[in-house]
């Protein structure tokens, strides 16, 4: 758990190798933080960042629900019974302690994956004190947040698969031209042959092209926008 955060969640922070860099806020998936969450979050500090993984069911006993069919609908049921503007709240706490961390030496970003995506996009918009980049990976809850659009004006990367069978590419192409209208930062990337929570590896979403296409493109972007030493 996370250790000299002023968080009311449990969290797990990662300090990398050096002992300090640029700070990341990972938001998890609605399965809550799982061993593919941490995989990821390992992934980033690995690459020099100091990562917040906020567990955001902590409020909900803090489960971790089994990724693929069988779990999908557990997944579901937590997220109905999370309060989202709750989850806003603590999000947005999330960044300014990690913000305020003595391990970090640089600017804050927030990443997150699907239930996480949207949840990172929503904060990125009502946090006063901006993050300094943003990445959200086929955000599922964007459909519903586009009147904040102009509330983004963090540098942000998207990704988005063509054939995501929860957000179809009509929206895809709608979210789009949302987040970058006006907007020059953004960059908006869509997979061709992928569905819905591709980067995960579960064998039910993983599509391994579009996943080392866009991790490869996350890690370019993010040394771009918020270097590490």
């Amino acid at each position: 758990m996370a250790d000299n955060i002023a968080l009311d969640l449990p969290a797990d922070l990662l300090i990398p190798a050096s002992g300090s860099g640029p700070g990341i806020v990972l938001f998890q998936e609605i399965f809550g933080v799982t061993d593919y969450i941490r995989s990821r979050a390992q992934d980033l500090a690995d690459l020099g960042y100091v990562v917040l993984v906020p567990h955001f069911y902590g409020r909900l006993g803090d489960p971790v629900v089994e990724e693929g069919g069988d779990g999908l609908p557990q997944a579901m049921g937590l997220l109905e019974e999370l309060d989202w503007d709750r989850a806003v709240t603590d999000g947005v706490a999330a960044l300014n302690a990690l913000r305020d961390h003595p391990a970090i030496s640089g600017g804050v970003g927030l990443l997150g994956f699907c239930f996480g995506g949207g949840l990172a996009y929503n904060v990125a918009a009502v946090a006063d004190s901006k993050p300094d980049a943003l990445v959200s990976y086929y955000g599922s809850a964007l459909p519903n947040l586009l009147g904040l659009a102009s509330r983004v004006t963090t540098p942000s990367l998207h990704h988005f698969g063509d054939s995501d069978d929860y957000i179809p590419l009509d929206m895809v192409r709608e979210i789009e031209q949302a987040v970058t209208d006006g907007h020059d930062e953004v960059t908006f990337v869509v997979h061709p042959g992928a569905g819905h929570a591709f980067d995960n590896p579960s064998p039910m979403f993983h599509h391994e092209g579009a996943s080392l296409e866009a991790w490869a493109k996350t890690v370019a972007w993010l040394a771009a926008e918020l270097p590490t030493a």
